[in-house]
């Protein structure tokens, strides 16, 4: 897996995620009361959330379906000529294009695309800026975007996908969105157990991990930022006070680092709450940090065995055959 020594920065964030959900009031209630996003606005179909240091009307959007998992990922570019700039670049590199579409509450046109395994992606520059309604939302701070409640995710972070080959998702996103590959796991069979992508100087905004529950095109997990490590623990103990399904945690990442807790909206997708600290990847040639199969076995930072559901379960669930 390349690392690039001179990225485009046609991308500039990851921007927001759409996440489907067959039991939307549920879950609904659980991200604003208990996980403690914000409800920016809604529309027929869809519930617009957003964390209370994020600058945008959304981060998450919540749509009613049949099924769960992921609609859509969403990368803000860094200006309008590079929106049509990249979407020339994805239109020429033999992935699959959908193209145009119109936008929706919180942003304007987008051009849409997939990776070989069916996740959706959406870039677009023209967005909505969230501007609080009322004095109880409006931060007391000027250069804070809301105040905060619940859980008190500060912002979107990352999300995981899954794929069956996770080399080809690396060049999916290598040429499509220009991402640099920051760390990586490297099974003895040759293939790769994991890779983490960034479009900026975060650590990551993306990992891809290999699919081990036979699914296809499946969501792994979306995490949200904490603004300290005490603010997880603060969580775990909400969580617990609401019936929610912790899975793992809290504990830390041996993998980048990060302080993590997982557990399980009503709909059955897989939430974090993360803290990545202050580290940045501010080398312009960064060569990835490689994991060994034997590293991995080690488990996590302090030594806490990875959980078997970890491995196997995404969203949408596999249907078993009897």
């Amino acid at each position: 897996m390349s690392m690039p020594t001179n990225p485009s920065f046609d991308i500039a964030h990851l921007a927001h995620v759409e996440m489907y959900t067959d039991k939307f009031e549920e879950s609904l209630d659980f991200f604003t009361r208990v996980y403690g996003l914000k409800l920016s606005g809604s529309d027929e179909t869809s519930a617009y959330l957003r964390a209370w240091d994020d600058y945008e009307y959304c981060s998450l959007k919540l749509t009613r379906s049949d099924r769960t998992g992921l609609g859509h990922v969403a990368y803000r570019t860094s200006s309008p000529q590079a929106l049509e700039r990249r979407a020339k670049i994805i239109e020429a590199s033999g992935f699959e294009v959908i193209g145009w579409v119109e936008g929706d509450e919180s942003h304007g046109r987008a051009f849409r695309f997939e990776d070989p395994f069916g996740h959706v992606f959406e870039i677009y520059w023209e967005t909505r800026w969230y501007e609080a309604q009322d004095a109880a939302e409006k931060a007391a701070l000027k250069n804070t975007a809301s105040s905060f409640t619940g859980a008190a995710p500060r912002r979107l972070d990352h999300l995981n996908l899954l794929s069956s080959d996770v080399r080809e998702f690396g060049r999916f996103m290598e040429t499509c969105l220009g991402a640099r590959v920051t760390e990586i796991i490297q099974l003895d069979n040759g293939r790769l157990g994991g890779c983490w992508f960034t479009i900026n100087n975060k650590t990551y905004d993306l990992a891809c991990t290999e699919e081990h529950g036979g699914g296809v095109g499946r969501l792994h997990h979306v995490t949200y930022a904490t603004d300290q490590r005490e603010d997880i623990l603060r969580a775990a103990d909400i969580f617990l006070q609401n019936g929610v399904h912790i899975e793992t945690g809290p504990h830390k990442h041996a993998v980048q680092g990060t302080f993590f807790l997982y557990v399980w909206e009503p709909a059955g997708n897989r939430v974090e709450l993360a803290n990545a600290g202050a580290r940045l990847i501010l080398a312009p040639d960064w060569q990835p940090i490689v994991w060994t199969e034997a590293d991995r076995k080690k488990g996590q930072a302090w030594g806490l065995k990875t959980i078997e559901t970890f491995h196997t379960h995404g969203t949408p669930p596999v249907k078993k055959e009897h």
